[in-house]
């Protein structure tokens, strides 16, 4: 009794709001839905995330909190189909080695699923493998979505019912603030912390380098196979916002408001969601190239183009790590078909590039628009080539590691989809018994895969704990030195040299301020 009275009393941890009360899992001590904002409904819909409202006693955090509302789940990490989603969304999760002997080092992990799907319940929000090591304590949240979190609505604020811009990522700071305000009640380093994300996670860490708000709150940045390109000026995201009400008002019951603010703070969320799900399947043949779930350069909270702040420095200078995997694009098809990919969105590409450029991009990627060729360019366009161009940016004012994932089982190089978007995650989270892992190494390669990320997690468990990893060289514009990780690892200079300098031509812009291109 004794025993678990002690065991009880160090599970019991104060935090913003109260105390909160967590479990043990063998190993692993967890604390799950903590509040870290007031939640974001009513007269909070469209604002930024608001005080913590206190609670009376000891909150129970033994259960995830609410994800956050979405129209297509994704059931490939891990979630349960019957999990509840809710506009009070915004919670956070703890897990540390039981016993901790602290302070460690933090891992703040922002889930992906492009700002219209995911949750911390998947498992990449679950970071055991991080844990058990005893290294580090992690982190995982879940922030507003879609409509609720990523189009940008403040045309229509009023100054009585304002509207604010960034929601999504305004909440991605407020968790690094609650990190940095509670997180060595958990045995967690406030002044060690590594953010790190993978897809639109990714976006989401390249971005936080240049705001202004996030500055201090964390030491380290992973950007995994990121779109830091997707960020956009107010006149484009506005132009989305004016389509969303525009299909809004087709799909609310009768009486339909006349005002525009109205409608959007009374809509039903299911109202809401089908809107924007209706703008995301038009996007990619509008506006090739781009996703209407993404950023705003507002000119406050994110007053520059990310990739700008970083081109000049601007950006917070911390150790970076940036990469992505062989083939991002194979995997874009059917209802994720949102990369510039079929022959009218690369001709779309193509009349924007310069007309001296087109050539060498053709003999980049031959056979182009055929099937593959058309996958890899729309795969480069979105995630390599801007990751590289970030790389290269950073690695002037800070440390820069960047690695490419080329390891595929047998089963995804024989279905032609090879290393492709977010396969690293299961060999990262080390979660081979995930349905799909299983499934995609029924061929064979299993040990290899979890091999191989087992070596990538102690990367990243290196570089969170000393800012550098063993073994891997810094990258910079001059070498380009690039961790393969493969069955056999293995670094190479500038690998897919002849692919980079044609995008160099294609692109100038983004040897340019990006803020200045065109819509």
């Amino acid at each position: 009794m004794r025993v678990l009275s002690e065991q009880r009393s160090k599970l019991r941890v104060s935090v913003t709001g109260g105390d909160v009360l967590g479990v043990r899992e063998g190993e692993v001590d967890s604390w799950r839905g903590i509040p870290y904002a007031a939640p974001p409904v009513g007269d909070l819909r469209y604002r930024s995330p608001a005080p913590v409202v206190p609670w009376d006693g000891v909150r129970d955090a033994t259960r995830f909190g609410a994800e956050a509302p979405q129209t297509l789940r994704r059931r490939l990490r891990g979630a349960p189909s019957s999990y509840a989603s809710d506009e009070d969304c915004l919670s956070v999760n703890v897990q540390t080695p039981a016993d901790v002997d602290g302070p460690l080092p933090v891992l703040v992990f922002i889930h992906g699923g492009g700002y219209s799907q995911g949750s911390s319940r998947e498992f990449s929000g679950q970071g055991q493998s991080f844990v058990l090591c005893r290294r580090a304590v992690y982190v995982s949240f879940n922030y507003r979505l879609g409509p609720l979190g990523y189009l940008d609505f403040t045309r229509y604020s009023t100054p009585e019912r304002p509207i604010e811009s960034n929601l999504g990522l305004r909440d991605q700071v407020a968790v690094l603030r609650w990190v940095r305000d509670n997180i060595a009640g958990f045995g967690g380093d406030p002044d060690n912390v590594t953010v790190f994300g993978e897809s639109a996670g990714g976006n989401a860490v390249v971005t936080l380098l240049a705001t202004p708000s996030a500055e201090g709150l964390f030491a380290r940045a992973i950007a995994q196979s990121a779109p830091p390109s997707a960020v956009y000026p107010p006149a484009q995201t506005g132009e989305w916002a004016a389509e969303f009400i525009q299909i809004l008002r087709g799909l609310v019951p009768s009486p339909v408001p006349e005002d525009d603010h109205d409608l959007l703070v009374g809509a039903r969320v299911s109202d809401l969601l089908n809107a924007c799900l209706v703008l995301q399947v038009r996007t990619p043949d509008a506006y090739p190239g781009m996703f209407c779930l993404a950023p705003v350069i507002d000119g406050e909270f994110l007053p520059e183009h990310p990739m700008d702040a970083v081109r000049a420095g601007r950006a917070h200078r911390v150790p970076l790590i940036i990469g992505t995997n062989e083939r991002e694009g194979s995997i874009f098809r059917g209802r994720v078909d949102i990369l510039p990919r079929s022959p009218s969105r690369i001709d779309s590409l193509f009349t924007r590039a310069p007309a001296a450029s087109r050539p060498r991009m053709r003999k980049a990627y031959p056979g182009l628009p055929g099937r593959r060729p058309a996958a890899d360019f729309g795969g480069d366009y979105g995630f390599w080539y801007p990751s590289i161009r970030v790389a290269d940016f950073h690695s002037a004012f800070a440390p820069v590691h960047v690695y490419r994932f080329d390891f595929a089982p047998r089963l995804l190089r024989l279905v032609g989809l090879d290393a492709t978007h977010g396969v690293e995650m299961f060999a990262l989270f080390d979660r081979m018994d995930v349905p799909l892992a299983r499934a995609i190494t029924s061929l064979g390669g299993s040990e290899l895969y979890a091999d191989a990320g087992e070596r990538m997690r102690e990367h990243w468990l290196t570089f969170a704990e000393r800012g550098e990893v063993d073994g891997w060289p810094s990258y910079t514009e001059r070498s380009r030195m690039t961790l393969i990780i493969n069955d056999e690892d293995r670094i190479e200079e500038d690998p897919h040299r002849a692919q980079r300098r044609a995008w160099n031509l294609f692109l100038p812009e983004f040897g340019q301020t990006i803020r200045q291109l065109p819509v």
